[in-house]
C-alpha cells in the first residue's frame, strides 16, 4: 500500500475541509437557527386539524431550509387558552398559532362574519372565497388592528354540526337546549335564531362542562369531537353543517421579522403547500371521523332541507344585514360570498 507523508495528509485534509464548508449553503454559516413557538388548543392527534397541518408544514419546512427554522409545537393549550394565546401572539411571546378564525374576531370583529350560520355551502365554496379578495380584505383588517398576519386559510376536518346528550332532530327539539358555542357574537346570535340557549365556554373547559351538565351539548366538527373524546359524553349528532369554519394560522409581526429575508419565500411556500396537502385529505378525514363515531355509538340525524333553507333566509334578511351595518367593511364581502355560491 502506498504511504502518505504527514505533510501530504495535512494538505489533503485541509482541501477536504474547504470543500465541505463551501458545500454548505451560505445561510447555514451566516445565520443562527430561528426557533418558533407554535400554539394549538387541540391535541397532537391525527384527527386534529391543527396537528395534521403542522406535520405537513414542519416536513415541508425541514425539506427546504433544514434546521435553519425550527418549530416547537405546543398542543392542548400548553401555552395558555386561546384568548390568552391571541394576546401572546400579538406581543411576540408566542410566534404562531393555529385556531379557528373565531377567536381572532375578538381582535378584528369583521372576521366574525365567517361564524354566521349557513354562510357557506361547502369547504370548496369557502376556500374559493377566502383564497381571493375576501380573504385578502379580512387579513388586511387583522393586520391593521393587531399587526398579526393570517398566513393561510386552511380547512378543518368537516363542517360544524350539533352534538348533544339527548337526540335533537329538528329546530323544535333544539329549542331551549343549552349548547356550548364559541364566545363570539356571530355564534351566539346564530343559535339564538335557531332557538338554542348558546353558552360560551372555553374549549379546554368543555369536556368537564359536558360531564357536569353545565351544557347539554356542543357544536363542532366530527373529527374534533373524536380527537377530544367528547363522544364519551355526547351520543347524538344533528347534521346541521351550519358553519364551514376555516383553520387559520396566524403569525405576529415580531415573529415574522425574526425570519431572515432570504428564508421567507421558502417559509411561506411551506405554509401554502401544507394547506394544499391538508385540503386534499380533509374530506376523507371528516368521513373517517364520522364513521368511527358511528362505530363508537354516535347516532346521526340529517337536518331537513326545508329547515335549513328557512334558517338561511332568516339569517340572510336579519343577522347578515345587521352585521354588515355594524361593520360596513363586510358589506361587499357578503355580496362576494353570495355571488360565488354559483
Amino acid at each position: 500500500m502506498a504511504s502518505i507523508s504527514r505533510r501530504q495528509f495535512l494538505q489533503v485534509a485541509s482541501a477536504a475541509s474547504v470543500a465541505a464548508v463551501t458545500a454548505i449553503p451560505t445561510v447555514s454559516r451566516a445565520q443562527s437557527p430561528v426557533t418558533l413557538r407554535f400554539s394549538s388548543s387541540m391535541p397532537a392527534d391525527q384527527n386534529a386539524s391543527h396537528y395534521v397541518w403542522y406535520q405537513h408544514f414542519a416536513a415541508n419546512l425541514k425539506a427546504s431550509v433544514g434546521d435553519n427554522i425550527r418549530i416547537g409545537y405546543f398542543p392542548n393549550s400548553q401555552l395558555g387558552k386561546e384568548s390568552d394565546a391571541v394576546q401572546q401572539v400579538k406581543i411576540g411571546a408566542i410566534d404562531m398559532m393555529a385556531a379557528g378564525s373565531s377567536i381572532w374576531a375578538t381582535v378584528a370583529p369583521e372576521l366574525g362574519m365567517l361564524d354566521l350560520g349557513f354562510l357557506f355551502d361547502s369547504y370548496a365554496h369557502e376556500a374559493g372565497v377566502l383564497d381571493g379578495s375576501v380573504g385578502t380584505s379580512l387579513n388586511e383588517l387583522l393586520q391593521k388592528r393587531s399587526g398579526c398576519t393570517i398566513l393561510t386559510w386552511a380547512s378543518q376536518f368537516g363542517a360544524r354540526s350539533v352534538f348533544t346528550k339527548k337526540p335533537v332532530r329538528s329546530l323544535a327539539e333544539l329549542k331551549g337546549v343549552k349548547l356550548r358555542v364559541l364566545p363570539t357574537p356571530a355564534f351566539i346570535e346564530t343559535f339564538k335564531v335557531m332557538g338554542a340557549v348558546p353558552t360560551p365556554i372555553q374549549f379546554g373547559e368543555l369536556y368537564m362542562a359536558l360531564q357536569t351538565g353545565v351544557v347539554d351539548g356542543l357544536e363542532h366538527d366530527p373529527a374534533t369531537v373524536l380527537s377530544s373524546k367528547f363522544n364519551e359524553v355526547v351520543k347524538s349528532c344533528w347534521q346541521t353543517r351550519h358553519v364551514f369554519s376555516p383553520l387559520v394560522v396566524v403569525m405576529g409581526k415580531r415573529a415574522m421579522d425574526r425570519i431572515p429575508v432570504n428564508l421567507r419565500p421558502a417559509f411561506l411556500k411551506a405554509v401554502n403547500d401544507a394547506t394544499a396537502q391538508q385540503r386534499a385529505i380533509a374530506t376523507d378525514k371528516a368521513r373517517q371521523a364520522e364513521q368511527e363515531l358511528r362505530q363508537r355509538g354516535m347516532t346521526f340525524y340529517p337536518m331537513a332541507q326545508g329547515e335549513r333553507d328557512a334558517v338561511h333566509r332568516e339569517l340572510q334578511s336579519g343577522l347578515y344585514q345587521s352585521f354588515a351595518r355594524q361593520y360596513p367593511a363586510t358589506a361587499p364581502l357578503f355580496s362576494a360570498i353570495a355571488a360565488d355560491r354559483g
